[in-house]
């Protein structure tokens, strides 16, 4: 039989693997003896030596940053079947692992979190919608495993510094207590919490939150590090013993499939603690299959975990498309199941944390991998991708290039499926929103994407008129930031082609003297890129001065000029772009016209302040009709 393989596969160029397995077990005896036969060679799936480590589950990450922000926006019932598609068991991508953002205000890639500790004395569980996706993955999967982990902090945590560890028991009261207030406010148990994403490590911080963590009660949370490379953590390890001790995981990003030796010395658990972070298109759903495998074929890594779980953000911003899904058009209703989604069915709906890897996994001679995991019951899946490679039980099958197979003694899996959502509408080119919101859901406005600042809903208690809801900027200090945030805030919403425009808003600056605010449009830049921003941007200043500038950053001014406004009061304000020319007005009187507008052609609209100073907006409008 094996010469007639090889012969076939020699004639269709292809790999051909005959897999004969017993029932799995954990015990010493084989039972469970695999042959992968091709040509040049076999493969053998042996668990006579014993088994390999333990798998820990595929999973996928919402932040680093803001990757979800509109899906919370979508109508039902199409939220609820992107939900399904990514964490409904044996339904789609049936995620073991849901990794979120612990809001810190700041840029994280994308756009910022708001955190649940916007100021010292302030606490509030119910900002942002990482709370929200964590129930509903829950609710779904009452099993998956979640982790939160924090790229940027509040300010004043840094105490005037950039950096998160000036007061090591301080950050790790902050941290701690994002854990409590999910448990207490949600009913959510965090399973994993991580240091600071892709920046440096505190030796004595790690060491200050275990110990938290324990006076607390939460010794079964644990600590994963330090979620950038496999050093110099794995290092540190090795040379203190009490951090040895008080780390569970080591985690690193984007290894190339590849650990060093000092991690696998540690013997501690090693996972791709974010990998992927690839366009969702064919080309990267094959990167996906390979990264699965492979990091464990080559690197021991028993859980990958994607940036990001679904692309909910606009598509222009930094790596548009970069999730196992599309999720980009509340507006519509329209989601699009890309590749990554089966491609992770092929292990998640097959596997389940807990099971073991065998020891004898490998690489194929012309290409690919090919993995075996069990759960010692009697159950066995095999993997393999020609990308790289796949089989199981008493049979053959033929491999051509760039496939992916899974053979399996379990019978649950399947291709979950829902009726075509509506299709693809551009943003609507006539906005309106009051923020008449007395009890909001959600707490930032729906489709605008905070960029620099946090922007949330707002009721002004002492007004009883018409601005008794707006929309306000709430942060008064600079985060300690992960990425290069502005200088000044800004919070984005529309639709990237928009070209002419007029957009209107009341604004309120709340700070005397210094206080400023503007409305802009044919925004070019968004999140790590948003210091850079050009567009047209219309200020107002509480000291009786306007100004036109090309640019967030402010260096570019077209116009400047006096203007009857101050603080705490309201205004309205009106930029009208088109063609090669632009317009402004307070109050419905023109201030400034005729100044040119060369560049960018086109963007998005936005509202923000000119530092990081509290102001409101109302009654936002924009008119993009061609």
């Amino acid at each position: 039989m094996a010469e007639s393989l090889l012969q076939a596969s020699r004639q269709r160029r292809v790999k051909a693997m005959t897999a004969a397995a017993g029932s799995a077990s954990r015990a010493a005896l084989p039972l469970l003896l695999c042959a992968l036969l091709a040509f040049g060679g076999a493969y053998v799936l042996d668990d006579s030596d014993g088994l390999g480590r333990e798998f820990d589950g595929i999973g996928a990450i919402s932040g680093g940053g803001a990757t979800s922000r509109l899906l919370i926006n979508y109508p039902e019932p199409y939220r609820s079947q992107i939900l399904d598609y990514l964490f409904k068991p044996n339904f789609g991508a049936s995620l073991h692992i849901l990794k979120v953002e612990i809001g810190g205000d700041g840029q994280t890639t994308d756009g910022t979190e708001p955190s649940h500790m916007h100021y010292e004395l302030d606490e509030n569980y119910f900002r942002g919608y990482e709370w929200w996706l964590m129930k509903e993955a829950k609710k779904r999967n009452s099993n998956i495993t979640l982790m939160g982990l924090p790229w940027s902090f509040p300010g004043w945590l840094g105490k005037r510094f950039d950096w998160p560890y000036v007061n090591r028991h301080l950050t790790a009261y902050y941290i701690v207590s994002w854990i409590v207030g999910a448990k207490r406010y949600h009913d959510l148990d965090i399973d994993y919490i991580g240091i600071w994403n892709e920046r440096p490590f505190d030796i004595n911080y790690i060491k200050v939150l275990r110990r938290m963590l324990n006076y607390q009660g939460l010794e079964r949370v644990k600590i994963i590090a330090s979620d950038n490379l496999w050093e110099p953590i794995s290092a540190s390890m090795l040379l203190d013993a009490e951090l040895m001790e008080v780390i569970d995981v080591i985690g690193a990003h984007y290894p190339g499939t590849h650990t060093v030796k000092d991690a696998r010395l540690t013997k501690k658990k090693l996972w791709s603690s974010e990998d992927f972070s690839t366009l969702n298109n064919a080309m990267g759903a094959g990167c996906w299959g390979r990264i699965l495998n492979q990091n464990y074929v080559n690197g021991y890594m028993t859980s990958t975990i994607a940036w990001n779980v679904v692309a909910s953000y606009y598509e222009q911003l930094p790596y548009g498309r970069s999730g196992l899904m599309t999720a980009q058009e509340p507006w519509s209703g329209h989601y699009v199941v890309e590749a990554p989604i089966w491609i992770s069915a092929h292990t998640t709906q097959f596997t389940r944390p807990g099971w073991y890897y065998l020891k004898t996994v490998g690489h194929l001679e012309k290409g690919g991998s090919y993995v075996a995991l069990t759960d010692g019951l009697g159950n066995l899946t095999i993997i393999i991708e020609t990308m790289l490679l796949d089989s199981s039980g008493s049979f053959t099958v033929e491999l051509q290039e760039d496939e992916l197979f899974t053979l399996t003694t379990l019978t649950t899996g399947s291709k979950g499926s829902y009726p075509p959502p509506p299709k693809s509408q551009p943003f609507p080119p006539i906005y309106t929103d009051d923020f008449n919101v007395e009890y909001p859901f959600f707490s930032e406005a729906p489709n605008f994407a905070d960029q620099t600042g946090v922007f949330e809903y707002f009721m002004n208690t002492e007004d009883p008129g018409e601005h008794r809801f707006t929309l306000r900027q709430v942060l008064n200090q600079r985060p300690i930031t992960w990425a290069a945030d502005a200088s000044s805030t800004i919070s984005i919403i529309g639709d990237y082609k928009w070209s002419n425009m007029t957009i209107t808003c009341d604004v309120f600056i709340e700070t005397p003297g210094k206080g400023g605010v503007f409305i802009a449009g044919r925004v070019n830049k968004g999140g790590i890129l948003i210091r850079s921003a050009r567009g047209i941007f219309f200020w107002i200043f509480a000291n009786g001065t306007y100004r036109v500038t090309g640019d967030l950053a402010g260096w570019l001014i077209y116009a400047v000029g006096q203007a009857e406004v101050t603080a705490q009061e309201w205004y309205t304000l009106t930029l009208t772009i088109k063609g090669h020319l632009s317009a402004g007005m307070l109050n419905g009187k023109l201030l400034w016209s005729e100044v040119p507008v060369n560049f960018p052609k086109n963007g998005w609209a936005a509202i923000g302040t000119h530092s990081f100073d509290f102001a409101q907006f109302d009654n936002f409008h924009v008119d993009a009709t061609p």
